[in-house]
């Protein structure tokens, strides 16, 4: 006799075979949507950070120590920005150094040095050498490279720094950007979006330097590190520490301060 339920059986069987079909369907649109959406919030906390060290301008001015095993010296330095294109760094002592002066203008570096009364344009390969003998790059005071357009973004994990609660990020350089990293692993905290720890790795992926930020206060209704240190982690006993003395943002600065011709007048 015929089993009159067996066509059923064999209906219920490719109804659960598309069901299961659809299912991963779904599960994998919902990962690929998923990781778009967290690699578009990556981005996102990188733009956040960087836009609120910056506003639409900024002022400082702030320290820079250098320590070595067996001796230590401090230069002061005034800074101001106009967005992410425009950058000028002001060395105000000691007289040695007095009226060196950075600037960055788009992709281009200055160098204006008061002893020679010249203006000299940096080439990139420039962009790594140290700046004024401290642990710092040329591109890590002017910010050649960004960190929002020149690098892909990826959330890794959610980790304290300072007690607070951040997220530790991974930004791989992109192909076509001339970037000093091979990789950078930023941890910005969730509340404020202040930079609290960065790795900074070279071509090989190798460690390289520690960058950590301490003493957070308010700077002109902004919540940032007043102390920054840079600790290249080859040189024992090395490390360089900006403090901030002033932090002023979206204040009118004349655009002829990110001028060529006026460097020379900066005070």
């Amino acid at each position: 006799m015929k089993d009159e339920t067996e066509p059923l059986f064999w209906f219920l069987s490719i109804t659960q075979k598309l069901r299961l079909k659809m299912n991963l369907i779904n599960v994998f649109f919902t990962l690929l949507f998923t990781s778009t959406i967290y690699a578009q919030g990556a981005k996102e906390i990188i733009e956040n950070a960087d836009s609120k060290l910056r506003g639409k301008s900024s002022y400082s001015e702030m320290s820079i120590t250098i320590v070595r095993p067996k001796w230590q010296k401090t230069m002061t330095m005034k800074n101001w920005s106009q967005g992410n294109d425009y950058a000028v760094s002001l060395v105000t002592s000691p007289a040695k150094e007095k009226g060196t002066v950075f600037l960055k203008r788009k992709n281009e570096a200055w160098n204006y040095l008061p002893s020679l009364e010249r203006t000299i344009k940096l080439p990139p390969s420039m962009m790594t050498q140290s700046f004024m003998g401290t642990d710092l790059t040329n591109d890590d005071l002017v910010k050649q490279s960004s960190m929002v357009v020149d690098y892909t973004h990826k959330v890794l994990a959610s980790e304290r720094v300072l007690g607070l609660e951040c997220w530790k990020l991974e930004l791989m350089p992109k192909e076509e950007s001339t970037v000093v990293w091979g990789k950078l692993i930023v941890w910005i905290d969730k509340k404020d979006f202040m930079q609290l720890k960065t790795e900074f790795y070279d071509e090989d992926e190798e460690l390289v330097n520690l960058m950590t930020g301490h003493n957070v206060a308010l700077f002109d209704g902004v919540k940032l590190p007043g102390k920054i240190e840079f600790i290249p982690l080859e040189d024992e006993g090395h490390k360089t520490i900006i403090k901030y003395d002033v932090w002023q943002f979206n204040k009118a600065i004349p655009s002829s301060y990110f001028t060529t011709q006026y460097v020379s007048r900066l005070k």
